[in-house]
């Protein structure tokens, strides 16, 4: 299987630390929430390598054509947020995309 990517970055609009998950294809499969330092956002990468395999960490929400999903640590804190999804399916495939690709996803730091 093709390796996906982890991207470390810097906010222009708030100067704070970001990171998104890439599938092999280039397509984001993941974000994350904003943190203040680069170690915390590091962390988060970490967590999500951890928790990406256990379906019970993926919390799935449908709306009218807007389906999405937040990946939990095991304390419940999101710690990562897919794309908007046009239907369930879809979003499944999403939801394995992470799992296949986030334990083992090269971390590129774009800082």
């Amino acid at each position: 299987m093709s390796k996906g990517k982890f991207e470390v970055f810097v906010s222009s609009r708030n100067s704070q630390y970001y990171f998104r998950l890439k599938a092999a294809n280039g397509q984001i499969i993941l974000g994350s929430e904003s943190y203040v330092s680069k170690q915390g956002c590091l962390n988060g990468v970490a967590s999500v390598r951890t928790n990406a395999p256990y379906d019970s960490r993926y919390e799935r929400k449908d709306g009218y054509l807007n389906y999405t999903f937040n990946l939990k640590s095991s304390n419940g804190e999101i710690i990562g947020r897919s794309e908007s999804y046009t239907s369930s399916a879809n979003r499944e495939n999403g939801v394995t995309a992470v799992k296949n690709y986030a334990p083992g996803a090269d971390l590129v730091d774009l800082t």
